[in-house]
């Protein structure tokens, strides 16, 4: 009979210790805005926030359209232009956006740089520009189906390699694979990001075809973010120990010398490639009009593109993108877009929420829950039940019993 009652006590005690403090945080006594969420609450922010955001959405899409651009996919370039003559662009790989209308359709003819090299060859393009532009201009190149923002692609470099430390082989980072030494050498700079360098290359000129002088300068100086430039610094490696990646061999046909190492830290396309991007459809800048107050008049220009980097096997594309700027940048209407969608959802709610005060003004009377009928339920203290001390020792009388019986 003891045996059963200290079993039992043990269960109690054993409950009692499971009960959670009598803490504010424990029993979820903590204080708390609740804010009443009626329609007459509501009705004034959903307003602002149509009102802020319309006149936003409306300044951000004005601006995209007055963003002049000019984008040609040269892709097919080699395969579909001629060396004899300019061939106008089938239209698919054309899109404008000039303030006038175009009268000269773009143009391409495919150049040979080298007798012995058929690999070596220059897209040379004619467009017209209808228009003065004054303000600055941008050239962009574009890529599509392009993965940069797979993990293993994003995570193949070596830092401690890129700020200037002289590793062995075995010394960098796993992540560099396979693209990480070539007969015992490390790769300067390892990695599938440096192997995958857009090397496509663009004359730094728009040349005017009917009056040189009018042609404008480019440059790439100032592309790159300078907040890069600090990840990379001068190597200490020297040429004996490394080698190019294997995707460079047009840069560097014979390899590195101490006279031609590349300084990361100044390569502005360089830079530029190692922020990968986070769409399979991204745009790179490549050069840039510096030069204040220069005009691009109106007339027809070119732009030798040199042909190294290819996109074909992977069902990719690339493009030249001559473009002007606005405040967010080059041409983007989605953004204004959003903006839009934003105030006309904020628009529509306020309109469904007037239309409840109106006709239901009693039920919306600010400071009652009148849409909310909840009810607490009564919880009633279970008292302590000795039914089962009385059955448990009922059992064991019984048992004792028959024990004496048998």
């Amino acid at each position: 009979m003891n045996l059963k009652l200290q079993f039992w006590k043990k269960i109690k005690l054993q409950r009692s210790n499971r009960k959670p403090l009598n803490t504010s945080f424990r029993q979820q006594r903590l204080k708390a805005w609740q804010p009443n969420l009626s329609p007459q609450g509501i009705l004034p922010l959903l307003i602002i926030i149509a009102c802020v955001f319309a006149p936003i959405g409306v300044g951000l899409l004005v601006s995209a359209l007055r963003t002049q651009t000019l984008t040609i996919d040269y892709e097919q370039c080699h395969l579909q232009a001629t060396q004899n003559n300019l061939q106008t662009i089938p239209s698919q790989y054309v899109q404008s956006n000039f303030h006038k209308k175009t009268v000269i359709k773009p143009q391409w003819q495919l150049i040979q740089n080298d007798r012995n090299d058929g690999d070596n060859l220059t897209c040379h393009i004619q467009f017209e520009i209808p228009n003065e532009i004054k303000s600055s201009l941008y050239v962009y190149y574009k890529l599509t189906n392009y993965y940069q923002n797979h993990r293993k692609y994003i995570q193949s470099f070596d830092l401690d390699q890129l700020k200037g430390e002289a590793l062995l082989p075995h010394q960098l980072d796993t992540n560099c694979k396979p693209f990480k030494e070539i007969d015992g050498k490390a790769i300067y700079p390892c990695g599938v990001i440096a192997n995958t360098l857009f090397n496509d290359t663009f004359s730094h000129q728009l040349t005017n075809v009917e009056d040189k002088m009018l042609s404008v300068p480019l440059t790439n100086e100032g592309t790159a973010w300078h907040t890069d430039r600090h990840r990379y610094k001068p190597t200490k490696y020297n040429a004996s120990q490394i080698v190019p990646p294997p995707n460079w061999s047009h840069m560097f046909p014979n390899g590195y010398t101490n006279d031609n190492i590349p300084d990361l830290q100044t390569w502005q396309e360089f830079l530029i490639w190692m922020r990968t991007a986070a769409l399979p459809k991204f745009y790179k800048i490549a050069l840039h009009n510096v030069s204040h107050g220069l005009v691009l008049h109106k007339g027809v220009y070119s732009m030798d593109i040199n042909l190294n980097y290819p996109v074909l096997s992977f069902n990719g594309t690339k493009s030249f993108v001559l473009t002007t700027s606005h405040i967010t940048g080059a041409r983007n209407i989605t953004l204004g877009i959003v903006y839009f969608i934003i105030a006309g959802l904020a628009g529509l709610f306020a309109i469904v929420f007037l239309i409840t005060i109106l006709l239901k003004p009693k039920k919306s009377v600010s400071g009652k829950h009148a849409y909310f009928h909840y009810t607490e339920p009564h919880i009633s203290k279970r008292e302590p039940n000795t039914t089962d001390f009385n059955d448990s020792n009922s059992m064991f009388t019984s048992d004792v019993q028959m024990r004496e019986i048998l």
